[in-house]
């Protein structure tokens, strides 16, 4: 869904539900791996507190609650092999310890759906996840979101947009 815009500015794009979940789902990941906080405790504050609700005078998208949940416990439950898959994508010289929360949040989350979710096109799964990089960085780091989740698709689904280096 867009809503046009002024001549020469690209179109809104609104998040959809799973957008939104996916958005949580990051700011989730993020929040345990700085707090040291446990999936369930994180589950249920979110569901609770924060997706569709109003924080802090800011309020959060309706978000699909169950995508939200599958995307959270699919990454702690899988992140002994989502992580060497994302190391491999990674230059040499950029370990995924050098990678601050946020950007390893948004990788995890986006190398999941690449691994354990076939139904969703490859395509939108990197679009959600650059997009998602785009709302916190404003340097490098979005197209590295793009560049290894492009070649993790290569690698785990036989499908990317660039030529496979390997």
């Amino acid at each position: 869904m867009s809503e046009p815009a002024s001549p020469g500015q690209p179109a809104v794009r609104h998040a959809n539900k799973r957008g939104a979940a996916r958005l949580a789902a990051v700011q989730a990941l993020y929040q345990m791996d700085v707090a040291g906080s446990g999936v369930f405790e994180i589950t249920a504050e979110y569901e609770a507190f924060r997706l569709g609700k109003e924080v802090d005078g800011a309020l959060y998208r309706e978000a699909d609650a169950q995508w939200f949940r599958a995307i959270l416990t699919g990454v702690v439950e899988n992140q002994k092999t989502i992580d060497p898959v994302i190391r491999q994508a990674l230059t040499d010289d950029w370990p995924l310890s050098r990678l601050d929360s946020t950007l390893r949040a948004i990788m995890r989350a986006g190398v999941y759906e690449l691994m354990k979710r076939d139904d969703v096109p490859v395509a939108v799964i990197v679009s959600e996840y650059v997009d998602i990089a785009k709302a916190f960085y404003e340097e490098d780091e979005p197209k590295l979101v793009n560049a290894v989740l492009d070649r993790v698709s290569r690698r785990v689904r036989g499908e990317g947009r660039g030529k496979d280096a390997s």
